[in-house]
């Protein structure tokens, strides 16, 4: 059996891992305006990027764009992934195909469809003006909240998926014997039904984070050209200003980030809701006395 996973194994060495440790190689070498790339063994780009400012604050950004989607999509996903899963079967067909048909579309058709509706021309200001909520075109676009709305639009269909399949496992029972013993239907999901569907939410969650770390059409599109997130930068750094260490740098920074975010949110979500181990009263464990019975034979009080 362990033969049958080696040609697995080594598509992932050679897709990913590969690629990864060339990336931190070339985040290594130097950078001049003459060539490409000098081969080096520094720290030099680490350094640069910690010590600026600017690229503290893109990063910063970008982890504050991608946990407010994250938090925003989950609040939104859990009630529809719960009425998905729990949705008779004749309806719940027609709802999953609704859901996933924004998927079908790529995220930069989906982002410049919303330029042309939140843009001065777009059709949310001809509205306003036409009810005379504005006179002149609102702002729409170009600043943090409409990056973080677009976004949640984008990822919501991928949360809401993965936290249908893993309540539509849960069997409804469980929920009629907390209705049974008086529990309320939201203090039921609250203490039966989401721990049990804690797996999807620790995994949507950290594919929804992982998608708004390297985001690129949407910050550009709608955000604009003064709002900076990571994969914008990178990508101006390999391709605008041809600086392979640097943007290598970058590159692996968020990667690092990245990876240390999503274990800590499952570490921490897998730890709030381990259940405490249950102690016993004092004097449980202690022997009852024995008594005397008619016949004049002791008996142990527990029985034996």
């Amino acid at each position: 059996m362990r033969l049958l996973t080696l040609p697995a194994i080594a598509i992932v060495l050679a897709l990913m891992v590969a690629p990864m440790a060339m990336l931190l190689r070339y985040s290594l070498n130097l950078y001049t305006p003459t060539e490409l790339m000098v081969e080096a063994f520094t720290a030099r780009n680490y350094v640069q990027l910690f010590a600026d400012p600017y690229f503290r604050e893109v990063l910063g950004v970008t982890l504050k764009v991608a946990a407010l989607t994250t938090g925003i999509a989950l609040l939104l996903g859990l009630p529809a992934g719960y009425t998905l899963a729990r949705m008779p079967r004749r309806w719940k067909m027609w709802l999953t195909l609704a859901t996933i048909l924004p998927l079908m579309v790529g995220n930069v058709v989906r982002s410049a469809g919303w330029m042309a509706l939140l843009g001065n021309s777009g059709l949310f200001n001809a509205l306003a003006q036409w009810s005379g909520l504005a006179r002149e075109p609102l702002q729409l676009m170009f600043h943090q909240p409409a990056v973080v709305g677009v976004m949640v639009t984008i990822v919501l269909p991928l949360m809401v998926m993965t936290l249908a399949s893993v309540i539509e496992g849960i069997p409804r029972n469980v929920e009629e014997a907390a209705a049974n013993l008086g529990a309320r239907p939201f203090t039921a999901f609250r203490r039966v039904v989401l721990p049990q569907a804690m797996p999807g939410v620790i995994a949507g969650m950290s594919l929804v984070f992982i998608l708004c770390m390297n985001a690129y059409a949407t910050p550009v599109l709608i955000g604009g050209p003064r709002f900076r997130m990571m994969t914008p930068e990178i990508y101006q750094q390999f391709v605008g200003l041809n600086n392979w260490p640097f943007g290598a740098a970058l590159a692996f920074m968020l990667l690092a980030v990245t990876l240390v975010v999503v274990l800590g949110i499952g570490m921490a979500l897998q730890a709030g809701l381990r259940p405490a181990r249950p102690t016993a009263p004092a004097g449980a464990d202690a022997p009852r006395p024995a008594h005397r019975s008619a016949t004049g034979s002791s008996h142990a009080g527990s029985g034996g």
